[in-house]
């Protein structure tokens, strides 16, 4: 079985758009690979370095991971930072990582623009911490989106470079995973764009988000006046609320309001209330589980240690045999 290993960052909230993106597509994976889901905290220092509550952002980020599906028994999900393998690989990878290279790198190029005072030497070697990461269980294929082919790049580079600096056929070359499907993208209730946490808290609708907040939301998504011509092209903020309608709304619903607005009869009001009825149908499991899971903090300790467990086995073999390659040896 092939592996699969994937970073998770405690960065905030899930929203609709995350979980029809990354929580999916890893519900998918564990069916089919062996996969390492790791919440990536370490990484998270690298943008913020002195966080509020670190713990608290790890543990929002777990529960919402597990409400939205994902199966500590098929997966191995784990905590980086309780991974000490993790960071001596990362600094084996440092030493024959080079400057030049490491500061081509669009993502710190972006940084460097976008927050120039936390230039620090962890934002800088950002790719071999996430190399370090993925090569650590010798994946074959890793999930990654168009802002981070370059990453992956470069972990394939530092893959290669051990392999031939030590002569040893001994890290696999991980490729892209291909999904095989075109992924769902979700809009925002902004009227452009797609849905995001970047985008302001009213352009997101997050999975632990009530009733009382998830109506008020979908009731101020941007709208027009109203189609003046049969079968009028909808604009790109109508055509987000019926592109959100498509993910949670049952066909009847959609076909009911595309014919009123092909027949210039629609209410947007009307469709703004179905609409946010039918988002809190879908999200209303999901966010019960939220709350199960955030008062179990029994069965959330028992998730992180047995993971890191499972982790560590494949961790401390892959440290060991890298030691012996580079020569470390006990007297």
């Amino acid at each position: 079985m092939e592996t699969v290993v994937s970073g998770i960052r405690p960065t905030g909230n899930l929203h609709l758009g995350n979980y029809f993106g990354a929580v999916k597509n890893f519900l998918k994976m564990q069916e089919n690979y062996l996969c390492y889901f790791f919440i990536a905290d370490y990484h998270s220092l690298t943008t913020h370095p002195t966080p509020k509550d670190l713990h608290g952002n790890v543990k929002q980020i777990l529960v919402e991971y597990l409400a939205s599906g994902l199966d500590p028994e098929k997966s191995i999900l784990y905590i980086q930072s309780d991974l000490p393998e993790t960071t001596e690989l990362y600094l084996l990878l440092n030493m024959n990582a080079y400057l030049g290279e490491l500061e081509r790198v669009t993502s710190f190029k972006d940084k460097v623009r976008t927050q120039p005072d936390n230039i620090n030497a962890g934002l800088l070697t950002y790719p071999t911490l996430m190399a370090a990461d993925v090569i650590l269980h010798k994946a074959q294929k890793v999930p990654v989106g168009k802002d981070q082919e370059q990453n992956l790049e470069m972990i394939r580079t530092f893959a290669r470079r051990f392999n031939r600096m030590y002569k040893e056929d001994f890290f696999p070359i991980p490729t892209a995973f291909n999904f095989g499907e075109q992924l769902i993208k979700v809009p925002g209730l902004d009227g452009s764009g797609k849905m995001g946490k970047s985008e302001g808290e009213g352009n997101a609708i997050f999975l632990n988000d009530d009733e009382k907040i998830i109506r008020k939301k979908v009731m101020r998504a941007v709208t027009d006046s109203g189609p003046v011509e049969n079968h009028q092209e909808k604009p790109e903020a109508i055509q987000n609320l019926f592109t959100l309608m498509k993910i949670v709304s049952e066909k009847e619903t959609i076909d009911e309001f595309e014919l009123l607005y092909n027949t210039c009869k629609i209410r947007y009001g009307d469709l703004k209330n179905k609409l946010a009825d039918d988002i809190i149908k879908f999200t209303s499991p999901i966010r019960d589980k939220i709350k199960e899971l955030n008062s179990n903090e029994i069965y959330l300790r028992k998730v992180v240690e047995n993971g890191a467990e499972r982790a560590r086995i494949s961790a401390q073999k892959t440290m060991t045999e890298i030691r012996e390659i580079i020569g470390f040896r006990k007297f």
